[in-house]
């Protein structure tokens, strides 16, 4: 077994995820995900800088909207994947997947190559993603899932403070090229780190038969989240968004939970709690910066302080929550919607001119902080209530729902950047979403009233 203790294995109550039995699986999880971080973070920085070398200003949003695209079918099929032979086989091509597509973008000479190079890190990233989650609840036992599905949260804090500066600097002085080439030997190293660990994992005792229309229906859902986008961005294409939304309402029958749009008990009502966080609080966050510089005349550096600031509230409630596994999951993520809806408030105030500017930080710490306790919780629950065999379907559905709910909000939120107010004065706009989202997270906490937590899949 490699040297790993499956999660069927005798527990040890003094056992952490840093233990022996678990620390290289622990540590390479870690640097795969940090590795992915940055890697956001970075291009994010960079773009402006890679698009005009490589004459594609006009596309600024494309290397982004592949990205994405790519990412969902990853994520779908990734999951498929690890359903019928387990996460080993995903885990080792989507790492490798991630690194091709690294070298790709980091020796681009034209925007075609660079497309194809996030093309490929997306399809690495999503394919990661879901597998680690199945790997997790594999490897480890139950009381250690929240722990490691913190220490995932925790993963983002260092790229979330050094990942943009960081990255500015490395593109002003050794070029853009390297933000991607920089990470490839350790993106090779997370690889290596996590061979033992899958030499011990399990495979699922019965492969789930497939699904009618998956495959379509994972094309469907990376098609209609950049139509969804761009219509956003462009209102005289509406048609299209109306044509990706039909896509989507389609595709998310098929790849989702059924019942997950009725939000009901469940693994649905899980996986329908973690698109409407990624909603509520990732639309409202893509304004933040928006809102400080052209409302309160912040500079650049200073308007993303709120940002940074989150990062830190969700690593710290991640930690808390995984310190405590004898908390009701379900009341922790009852209680995070009601923190992300406070902070979603708060900063819809912000929008306000006459509202102080540095409102802006507690209320974003306290949305970090009600993700924080609430992502992993949701994740616990999730694959507790999935069979061995549909681990991956229901870690995929959680991505699915992060990355539709969400692109659906930030696409609501364009809509009235454009229609109610301007990017120079983003006031009207910002306070409708920012109250919309914050009835939304609120929502979100009314659904989880009364809930318990169910008895995993397999218990008496």
């Amino acid at each position: 077994m490699g040297g790993v203790t499956t999660a069927d294995a005798v527990e040890d109550r003094s056992t952490t995820v840093w233990s022996a039995p678990y620390r290289r699986t622990t540590a390479a999880i870690l640097l795969l995900i940090t590795i992915a971080a940055f890697e956001q973070m970075g291009v994010s920085t960079a773009i402006p800088r890679m698009l005009t070398d490589l004459g594609g200003t006009e596309l600024y949003s494309w290397p982004f909207t592949v990205y994405l695209s790519a990412s969902v079918v990853a994520t779908v099929v990734g999951g498929r994947i690890a359903d019928r032979v387990g996460p080993g086989r995903v885990l080792y091509v989507a790492p490798a997947v991630f690194l091709a597509g690294l070298l790709v973008a980091g020796t681009a000479q034209e925007m075609v190559q660079l497309l194809v190079g996030r093309a490929l890190q997306g399809i690495g990233t999503g394919g990661e993603v879901t597998a680690i989650y199945v790997l997790i609840a594999g490897v480890y036992p139950p009381r250690l899932r929240p722990a490691a599905f913190g220490a995932m949260a925790s993963a983002w804090v260092l790229p979330s403070i050094v990942g943009p500066a960081g990255a500015g600097l490395v593109t002003e002085h050794l070029g853009w090229r390297w933000v991607f080439l920089a990470l490839a030997p350790l993106a090779l190293l997370g690889a290596l780190l996590l061979i033992p660990a899958l030499r011990g994992s399990a495979r699922p005792e019965r492969a789930t038969p497939a699904r009618k229309g998956f495959a379509a229906a994972a094309a469907a859902a990376a098609a209609g989240v950049p139509m969804l986008s761009w219509a956003a961005q462009h209102l005289s294409w509406w048609p299209l968004g109306l044509v990706g939304m039909a896509l989507l309402a389609v595709a998310l029958r098929v790849l989702l939970p059924k019942g997950t749009l009725r939000a009901a008990r469940g693994l649905p009502r899980v996986v329908f709690a973690r698109g409407l966080f990624s909603a509520a609080f990732l639309s409202v966050e893509a304004f933040v910066p928006l809102t400080l510089t052209a409302v309160h005349g912040y500079s650049p550096a200073l308007a993303g302080l709120p940002l940074t600031v989150s990062a830190l509230g969700w690593s710290a409630a991640s930690h808390y929550q995984g310190k405590h596994p004898e908390i009701q999951r379900s009341a922790l993520i009852r209680a995070g919607f009601a923190v992300v809806a406070l902070g979603v408030l708060g900063m819809a105030l912000v929008a306000l001119p006459g509202t102080p500017a540095w409102v802006a930080a507690p209320s974003w710490l306290l949305a970090g902080a009600g993700m924080g306790m609430a992502f992993p919780s949701i994740n616990v629950l999730a694959l507790g209530q999935a069979a061995e065999d549909e681990r991956g379907a229901a870690s995929s559905a959680l991505q699915v729902s992060d990355t539709v709910f969400s692109a659906t909000a930030i696409a609501f939120g364009g809509v009235l950047l454009v229609g109610l107010a301007s990017a120079a004065a983003p006031t009207a706009a910002v306070l409708v979403l920012g109250l919309t989202m914050g009835c939304v997270a609120l929502g979100g906490a009314l659904l989880f009233r009364g809930v318990r937590d169910p008895a995993p899949v397999g218990t008496v």
